[in-house]
């Protein structure tokens, strides 16, 4: 598996993925662990394709920064780069971004880095 594959998902923020619904706030936001789970789903499909059908890849670790808030129907995109391979060992630089609703320009809302292994999916449990 080579480094620079990429991903992005994309949310659009609802009532179910405000901090008050997730409980880890009580602001109608976009919860912070929403999205980690964004950045984590970016970072699972940039290598999905490369893997054989019996692997698949786990989250072990996630060092995020959530900047900036994202409103209800807030368009947000995660992007995930494979930037290093080490054995089972993937990690990726993350990124979240929104929409401007003034101007369209993207803003960055969040970052981090984001380490995945490659596991057998019968030998997982």
């Amino acid at each position: 598996m080579n480094t620079g594959l990429t991903h992005t998902s994309v949310l659009t923020v609802s009532d179910a993925h405000t901090a008050q619904a997730m409980g880890s706030g009580d602001m109608p936001v976009l919860a912070t662990p929403v999205m980690i789970a964004l950045m984590e789903n970016a970072a699972m499909l940039a290598v999905d394709q490369e893997l054989p059908e019996e692997k698949t890849t786990v989250g072990s670790y996630i060092a995020v920064s959530h900047l900036k808030p994202s409103p209800l129907g807030a368009e947000v995109f995660a992007t995930a780069e494979l930037t290093e391979v080490d054995g089972r060992r993937l990690t990726f630089h993350v990124v979240a971004m929104q929409l401007s609703p003034e101007s369209e320009e993207e803003i960055l809302i969040g970052e981090g880095t984001h380490v995945r292994y490659i596991v057998d999916r019968a030998r997982f449990y």
